[in-house]
């Protein structure tokens, strides 16, 4: 099999009595992009650091490219690293900030000069060498900080947040671009986010962190449609969370009484009757029409409710429903806002298996 570009091995590390990075272990593909998401305090900028050499692990060991590097420093372990706050040098010019791992190598000057042009022309900004900081948009610094990351070819380009600090266009136009980057590069890129929206527009593959542990592992996909744990279901996807007893169990459908109203959720393992559970239903999986006649079928929930407002967000609508019970419910379709009119009454409908139920003494 071929060597993982990236290998952690029961990695953990504390500060204190807090245990940031508990017992972690991963492997990375040479052509990946991975993701670490998760909230802020779950661990994932800390992981990057210890990957990076920043911080030293208590335990476990870090191998990049089959050499383990867990107590070299930062410059003998082969990478490059972007930081959130671009971290330029103000009183250097484009091309002093970008040379500047290549100096601190010790590269001769044309050596430097093939990088540099190299990385230019990978990042476009051909024709701003001369310019300070202060003269660039929040865009060009950050592919000055990402042409710096990459300059010395590096073999793992690790990424901490570094979108977070612009506009919403920018963020657009630079995760089109970093996904340019690594597929040109073929180098893993480790990017650390709180954002699930970038994690899942940049990753092959990513870790949803929470508690200093690793929740789930997978491709962005199987994350998204198939969370394993609670947590993993409340994050990603913005989901409705509906809170319930379970009153019956048939076959691999459980009946969920929700405040007076009985919803058909998949059934959690080893669940029983009088179980609490938690039911995780996407917006985009409910469907939002008039109301309709026919009685809801086996594995089929069907409600109907007032359309309290529409959220028209360009590409869809986010509409909330306020249902029998008083509970609301928010569905997602692209549909023109016309089409439905606030305050009418509506039915929401999805199917059973269409959500994610857990039994809360489980979490």
């Amino acid at each position: 099999m071929t060597e993982p570009a990236l290998k952690l091995e029961q990695v953990e590390k504390t500060f204190g009595k807090v245990r940031a990075v508990d017992q972690v272990s991963l492997d990375v593909g040479q052509s990946e992009f991975f993701s670490l998401l998760g909230p802020s305090g779950s661990g994932k900028t800390t992981l990057l650091r210890v990957i990076a050499g920043l911080e030293t692990p208590v335990n476990g060991t870090v191998h990049i490219g089959g050499r383990d590097v867990t107590r070299l420093p930062p410059y003998a372990r082969g990478i490059g690293m972007v930081f959130q706050d671009f971290l330029l040098f103000p009183h250097k010019i484009v091309t002093e900030n970008i040379t500047f791992p290549l100096k601190m190598q010790k590269l001769s000057a044309s050596r430097q000069k093939e990088q540099l042009d190299w990385v230019l022309a990978l990042v476009r900004m051909e024709g701003f060498e001369n310019r300070y900081p202060h003269q660039l948009s929040g865009g060009q610094k950050q592919r000055v900080a990402l042409a710096r990351g990459l300059v010395a070819r590096p073999d793992i380009l690790l990424l901490d947040e570094p979108l977070a600090n612009l506009d919403l266009e920018l963020r657009k136009e630079m995760e089109v671009e970093m996904r340019r980057f690594q597929a040109e590069l073929e180098i893993p890129f480790i990017y650390v986010t709180h954002n699930q929206e970038e994690a899942l527009t940049l990753s092959s593959r990513m870790a949803v962190m929470q508690n200093g542990k690793f929740e789930q592992v997978g491709a962005k996909l199987d994350l998204y449609n198939n969370p394993q744990t609670r947590f993993v279901a409340s994050f990603l996807g913005s989901p409705n969370h509906i809170q319930g007893q379970m009153t019956k169990v048939q076959n691999d459908i459980a009946i969920l009484d929700w405040k007076g109203l009985e919803l058909q959720v998949p059934a959690p393992a080893n669940a029983r009757r009088g179980d609490e559970i938690d039911y995780f239903l996407k917006h985009e999986r409910i469907l939002i029409q008039p109301p309709r006649t026919r009685e809801s079928g086996a594995g089929e929930n069907r409600i109907k409710g007032a359309l309290r407002d529409i959220i028209f967000k360009g590409q869809h609508s986010d509409y909330f429903v306020v249902l029998e019970n008083g509970e609301e419910l928010v569905g997602s379709a692209a549909v023109e806002p016309e089409s439905l009119q606030i305050r009418s009454t509506v039915e929401v409908s999805w199917p059973a298996q269409a959500g994610d139920a857990f039994r809360t003494e489980d979490q």
